[in-house]
């Protein structure tokens, strides 16, 4: 397996995963992973508990997908790594990524 496609770190009790190791892709994400996580929290309040940036189809093709409890439900909310578009915030399916 390519070592850049998966990588994961432990923080705290989070488990944080990268689908492309972060060196890799950092140079085309044009928000940090601070940004993100300050435009997903204003978009959707409550403690995040997992955070990826991963290729996706659409957008800029990059994006970051956190998921974020808020009264004991998850939601996952996506935005463009480009330009911090949210195009993702609804309640966590059933079987989450």
């Amino acid at each position: 397996m390519d070592p850049r496609w998966r990588r994961e770190c432990k923080l705290g009790t989070s488990s944080l995963v990268w689908h492309w190791s972060f060196s890799f892709v950092r140079p085309k994400a044009k928000i940090t992973i601070d940004q993100a996580r300050s435009i997903a929290m204003k978009a959707r309040h409550g403690t995040i508990t997992d955070e990826e940036l991963e290729k996706e189809k659409g957008g800029s093709g990059l994006r970051y997908s956190f998921d974020i409890k808020n009264n004991n439900v998850i939601y996952e909310v996506g935005l463009d790594a480009e330009t911090g578009k949210v195009f993702e915030n609804a309640r966590e399916g059933r079987h989450p990524d």
